[in-house]
């Protein structure tokens, strides 16, 4: 007995369809929906929300950017960007090299963070005596 597979719904799509082909949850669309992300989304004369193909492609747009750690301020630009077939690749290169040297810089402070904790750690005894550096350290009696 062969398994047809369930077929495939025709543009537009609900929240629940929409969020599954993006791979955006239900309220993280409705929330870049409510950011302006997706420009205006078309409704049923009952109020329900109707995505079209576009909608889930920027959605999926939107998801990588997330995923990439870009803020929403820079999603915003980058999707702005993308829809502008009169942009410049200088502008979205910006966004991307302002992007990577926050990266950098957030990468060195969790470095430091590490030497710091390594060096705590090394100087603990872990054992029944109330003296702790961590503690003294985080108190800053160290």
């Amino acid at each position: 007995m062969s398994h047809r597979p369930a077929p495939v719904k025709a543009w537009p799509v609900n929240i629940g369809e929409a969020a599954r082909r993006s791979g955006v949850s239900a309220k993280m669309l409705r929330h870049y929906e409510g950011l302006g992300l997706l420009g205006t989304v078309s409704r049923t004369d009952s109020g329900y929300r109707l995505y079209s193909q576009s909608d889930v492609h920027t959605l999926q747009f939107i998801k990588r950017a997330r995923d990439l750690g870009f803020a929403m301020a820079d999603i915003a630009d980058l999707v702005g960007l993308w829809l502008d077939r009169q942009r410049s690749s200088a502008k979205v290169k910006q966004v991307a090299q302002r992007h990577l040297l926050a990266l950098h810089e957030r990468i060195a402070q969790l470095q430091a963070m590490e030497r710091t904790l390594q060096h705590l750690t090394a100087c603990c005894h872990g054992d029944e005596r109330p003296d702790c550096p961590i503690l003294d350290d985080l108190a800053g009696r160290a």
